[in-house]
């Protein structure tokens, strides 16, 4: 419940505390005095947009604090996630709204956004006003009526699960089906590639030895004369001599040096070893010079090397070397490799969709049958209590099935049956008659354990059936705790606590209070609300007027 409040600066209010009852608390007040400044706070307490415009001409800010006591295991899991602080389930909330429009939230001693503040509210408190009645308007929102009456609330969280399924796996596989021919066009066109590439068949670095083989070949007679010159000066032989001993090679003279050393002396003899040991060193060079000239390509092998280059730079569309296409190659495989464009993936997907959808629809045409059944038993239930608000008229309700949608497979209307016409409660009814509508719902779909506030439901209203709405207004304070906004004697009479808001005037300003009226002050108050001024008729009309509501709430309790 909400134990209390605390505004300043908001509306024509410059401070004013507020204690709520258990039960009914009403709000009364002279038109203007500010009694919708109560509602205003309490809606910036659940998280609503903050309006600047409504912080007191000359303020800086508007503050508006709420003590709250609940048990809801929700509200405790909230503030525990939020690090905050609750004292034997009283809960701290609080909203501040700067004259330049900024915003600032907290809950149980901690700094949260706005929405926290509409979380933890939905939890503890509703708040009916008159932009709330049209919404009873929305189809949606009287489905969802509906659904509370029927107690179909799991059988709806599981529809819009498998929905939600449905929906993904729908979704994923319009999109296969739009992607497979682009997909089939990338697979072609990198298969085609890869084809080319290993057609080429390119090895690692390849280009760069081939380059340089070429870059030999050029220059091959070159390098087998100056080879073949210096194998001829080694040991005599090569293409240049035609007849031997024509000219003694280098071989030859060390040969000859070496015999000559070869004497008993032993300095000439370490001599003659050591042109020994040259002479051997020039074989190996001879030998090594001779492999050289065996490994100089054919000169025939040009074309065919230059050929293969030609053949190498294709794959330059691909890379800017051998290894970058090679690697290229080896993504584009791996991309292949990832690309189904078989008709078995879209096959299964399709299979599945259908699935779920028969799944969808069997949850859907369960709900339709729950809320066939329940449609009979609301219209009358409704229908009494619109009739018990001195409304002549009946609720029915139109169900429709077709399509899938959000909320299931039906589409509901509410329908207003008045003088044998029938019409939906959108185009026909009348801001009393939508308050009347309003109330009776809440009358039969009321749990227990909340606070609920009412801005105006009486509007329109009077006689009779405002007698009645306080008497269902004191019905749901049994279980819950209501406040009320009203401007109605009948309804006021009816109440736990009465708050009265007062206005007070000066030449400079205007300003209101809060204060709770005791009995005294009460019966003064529906006098005036009565009459419009202080009188002995009045009076007795008031003392009258409460004492019957005291009655009813009495059997009511």
């Amino acid at each position: 419940m909400l134990n209390d409040i605390n505004i300043r600066n908001l509306g024509v209010i410059a401070e004013a505390t507020a204690e709520f009852a258990d039960g009914l608390t009403v709000v009364t007040g002279e038109t203007g005095a500010g009694k919708t400044m109560v509602v205003t706070s309490l809606r910036l307490l659940s998280g609503h947009r903050a309006d600047a415009s409504r912080v007191r001409a000359g303020a800086d800010r508007a503050s508006v604090e709420g003590i709250f006591t609940t048990s809801s295991h929700s509200v405790e899991a909230l503030v525990d996630e939020i690090g905050g602080f609750a004292d034997d389930g009283e809960v701290i909330a609080s909203r501040t709204v700067s004259a330049n429009g900024r915003s600032r939230a907290h809950l149980a001693g901690k700094s949260v956004a706005a929405a926290v503040l509409g979380t933890f509210a939905s939890h503890v408190i509703t708040i009916h006003g008159q932009n709330d009645q049209l919404r009873l308007l929305d189809p949606v929102r009287q489905l969802r009526a509906l659904d509370s009456y029927a107690g179909t609330g799991q059988e709806v969280a599981s529809y819009k699960k498998k929905r939600t399924e449905f929906l993904d796996a729908e979704r994923d596989l319009k999109r296969r089906l739009e992607a497979r021919r682009e997909l089939a066009l990338e697979a072609e066109t990198l298969q085609r590639a890869v084809e080319t590439i290993n057609g080429i068949d390119p090895q690692p670095d390849e280009d760069v030895e081939l380059k340089a083989n070429i870059t030999r070949m050029q220059d091959a007679d070159d390098v087998r004369g100056a080879l073949e010159s210096a194998l001829k000066a080694i040991d005599g032989s090569g293409s240049d001599f035609t007849e031997v001993g024509e000219q003694e090679s280098a071989q030859d003279l060390l040969g000859r040096a070496a015999q000559e050393l070869n004497q008993d002396d032993p300095q000439l003899r370490e001599l003659s070893e050591r042109v020994g040991d040259l002479s051997s060193q020039l074989s190996d060079i001879a030998v090594e010079i001779g492999q050289a000239m065996m490994d100089i390509p054919d000169p025939d092998s040009l074309e065919v090397m230059l050929q293969r280059q030609q053949d190498l730079r294709e794959l330059r569309k691909f890379a800017v070397d051998v290894n970058g296409a090679i690697e290229w190659r080896d993504k584009a495989q791996e991309r292949l490799s990832q690309i189904d464009v078989s008709g078995e993936a879209i096959d299964e997907l399709t299979e599945r969709v259908d699935t779920l959808r028969a799944e969808m629809m069997k949850i859907g045409e369960s709900l339709t049958k729950q809320r066939s059944k329940a449609a009979s038993k609301f219209e009358k239930a409704v229908t009494k209590e619109i009739r018990g608000l001195h409304m002549n008229a009946a609720i029915e309700v139109a169900l429709t099935s077709g399509e899938p949608n959000a909320e299931g497979l039906d589409e509901v209307e509410f329908q207003l049956v008045q003088g044998g016409q029938r019409n939906p409660l959108a185009g026909s009814a009348s801001g009393g008659e939508l308050s009347r509508v309003m109330l009776a719902l809440e009358v039969i779909l009321a749990g227990k354990g909340r606070t609920m506030v009412f801005d105006e439901v009486d509007a329109g209203v009077g006689g009779k059936a405002a007698v009645e709405i306080g008497r269902r207004l004191a019905q749901l304070a049994v279980d819950n705790q209501v406040i009320v906004v009203t401007h109605l004697p009948q309804v006021a009479a009816f109440a736990d606590a009465h708050l009265y808001v007062a206005k007070a005037t000066t030449d400079s300003s205007v300003s209101s209070s809060v204060d709770v009226l005791n009995d005294e002050q009460r019966v003064l108050e529906l006098s005036r609300m009565l009459a419009g001024l202080e009188s002995d008729t009045g009076r007795a009309h008031a003392e009258e007027l409460l004492e019957m509501a005291t009655k009813a709430k009495a059997e009511l309790r």
